[in-house]
């Protein structure tokens, strides 16, 4: 089977190998391991532009460059048109040549994949659609018209979109979907089986994601100040890089919080992984998600997540009960905190819950499903 992959994310030719961002490269691992031939369709850059990239651990057909570009003037629309056109050309030939088609949704490149896509009715199709699936989100208009093709049974056929959470009125296009990263090794292992008797003082928040107004790190800083002022022994530890670093660095000197809050910075993995286990909450105010995948790893470790009630995140936790949904209003936001904190049968029950629920999210489950859909066995 030779499966091409679409997508705005690019390839980075750095050091002398082809290399992704490392989350994705994490699953492409999977599909490759099912496909005969894999060969990417994407922009390619000459440096990593502060992407966390990986170099490419599998084979893969030489890369078919595709131009990027921007709608987000007149003057870039009509830069744009000519580097469209070199793209719908480029991607109808992939997609002729491919056996199996694998869009990553959304992005501009995709929304032209979408288009050509149409031409080709009988060839198994999947897409990932990376971002917020609920209806009733404000999205820009691409947005919007890319989860309308998808949607859509006439246009996109023997195509199943993968999608984060499970949403009313979907067509038989769309399918519920997940991202996972630990395996049912970890599950079984005994020395990562978190079993907390008790949350005790100091209650140890952490926060993992980029220092950007989209993830709000801020808000996070001040609801754990605000816990502070209300007598509550906390420390806090910030994980990722960002624009907002030197913000969020300047807030808390000028408010005295350095012995409680700390940029950490972004980490390597094990260090995540060791956050997630010492850790009570995970704060994530998040503005926008598609699977936010730091909560299901904070919920498979014992971390109870905090966090904003965007996309799949309310489906996540439960509607709260593996979890506590923010309202954005800082001092209803820390007594729902206080409330769980002096409440250990209802942190243990948050714990427990949260713990079921992620663990079943391994990735042998994971590359399972991704063998079926490689096969057309969910469509």
């Amino acid at each position: 089977m030779k499966l091409v992959v679409i997508s705005s994310a690019p390839i980075v030719q750095k050091d002398g190998k082809n290399q992704l961002y490392a989350p994705y490269e994490k699953e492409m691992q999977l599909w490759a391991k099912h496909t005969n031939s894999i060969q990417f369709c994407c922009p390619i850059w000459n440096e990593d532009k502060k992407l966390l990239i990986a170099p490419i651990s599998f084979e893969i057909a030489p890369t078919i460059e595709l131009e990027e570009f921007d709608i987000t003037s007149f003057s870039n629309i009509l830069q744009a048109i000519p580097k469209a056109l070199i793209d719908l050309y480029r991607i109808f030939k992939a997609m002729k040549k491919a056996d199996h088609i694998h869009l990553r949704c959304p992005g501009n490149i995709s929304l032209l994949a979408l288009i050509v896509q149409i031409l080709f009715p009988k060839k198994i199709k999947t897409a990932k659609y990376a971002g917020n699936w609920d209806p009733k989100a404000k999205q820009p208009l691409t947005y919007k018209l890319q989860r309308w093709i998808l949607s859509n049974t006439f246009l996109t056929k023997n195509m199943q979109v993968l999608v984060y959470g499970d949403w009313e009125n979907q067509t038989k296009n769309i399918k519920p979907f997940f991202t996972a990263t630990y395996d049912e090794i970890d599950v079984q292992h005994s020395k990562y089986n978190i079993q907390r008797s008790k949350f005790t003082a100091p209650y140890r928040f952490l926060f993992v994601g980029t220092l950007s107004k989209g993830k709000q790190p801020l808000y996070a800083v001040q609801l754990v100040e605000e816990l502070c002022k209300k007598g509550e022994k906390v420390i806090f530890d910030l994980y990722g890089e960002g624009v907002l670093r030197t913000e969020i660095e300047h807030y808390i000197s000028q408010n005295n919080l350095s012995e409680l809050i700390k940029l950490k910075g972004n980490q390597p993995k094990e260090t995540i992984l060791e956050a997630y286990q010492t850790s009570h909450f995970l704060i994530l105010p998040s503005k926008s998600e598609g699977w936010p995948k730091v909560i299901a790893e904070a919920m498979f470790w014992g971390c109870v997540p905090i966090a904003s009630p965007v996309s799949c995140v309310t489906y996540m936790m439960g509607n709260g009960s593996r979890g506590i949904i923010l309202r954005e209003k800082l001092c209803e936001d820390a007594n729902q905190i206080t409330e769980v904190i002096n409440n250990q049968v209802l942190c243990q029950k948050m714990v427990s819950e949260g713990q079921s629920w992620s663990q079943q999210f391994t990735t042998n489950m994971f590359e399972t499903e991704i063998s079926k859909l490689l096969k057309g066995e969910l469509i």
